[in-house]
């Protein structure tokens, strides 16, 4: 068992980016485990997680007018089901080492009324070190914007762990405060309102455009360093 924490991070990063990787961190999880739905299962050593992310279509986006739509919708599922995919095969590599994984879904509510999963992966992605909250609600990244999926790993493994970039923001950007069809989004990530953006998506399925909650269209306008964030 390598117990070298830098050498064990840059050996599970190039397997990741093997894998098809596009984001990858690991976040300090010791302050926030009772934000963690599986804590009361979580053996102390569980101080890492390791986030992953793939990129989304920049083609299917730009099919998205004020109102999400199927191919988006099929597009989104098969991101989570790659994602599944590849923290199931990277927690498998991560237990070939000696260490203990446990791979968290890209996409899986436990409380439909509060939209919440066993855990945030844009908390994680965030203490990964991968961007910072936008006023979209989302992670933003500077390469990507928020057009990308992520999912999460928990672990005891001796990682390094990357930092907030705390001094990072959307600065003058408001992309998608002028594209967000319900006025969801305001100047500061507090402005954000999850019932009028929850009410939304909730149209949105009731009306047959998608199979579940969601929307892409703040996504779609969320475009990173090609707005110049």
């Amino acid at each position: 068992m390598l117990t070298d924490p830098i050498k064990n991070y840059h050996s599970l990063k190039d397997e990741a980016i093997r894998l098809g990787v596009r984001l990858f961190g690991v976040a300090d999880i010791t302050g926030i485990r009772q934000e963690i739905k599986l804590a009361q299962d979580l053996p102390d050593g569980f101080k890492r997680a390791v986030c992953l992310g793939i990129s989304l279509s920049k083609a299917i986006l730009d099919t998205i007018g004020d109102c999400p739509n199927k191919i988006y919708f099929h597009h989104y599922r098969s991101a989570n089901v790659f994602l599944d995919q590849v923290s199931f095969r990277l927690a498998n590599f991560i237990q070939s080492k000696g260490f203990q994984a446990l791979p968290i879904a890209a996409s899986q509510i436990i409380d439909w009324q509060k939209q919440t999963a066993h855990i945030s992966h844009k908390k994680i992605g965030y203490l990964a070190g991968l961007g910072w909250i936008g006023r979209n609600n989302l992670l933003v990244t500077k390469e990507f914007g928020s057009q990308f999926r992520l999912t999460s790993i928990l672990t005891d493994m001796t990682l390094r762990a990357n930092k907030p970039k705390i001094e990072e923001d959307c600065g003058q950007c408001r992309s998608c405060i002028e594209a967000c069809p319900v006025d969801a989004i305001g100047e500061k990530t507090d402005d954000f309102s999850h019932q009028k953006c929850f009410e939304k998506l909730q149209s949105f399925q009731k009306s047959g455009l998608v199979g579940q909650y969601i929307c892409g269209v703040c996504v779609k306008a969320c475009k990173g360093g090609a707005l110049g964030i």
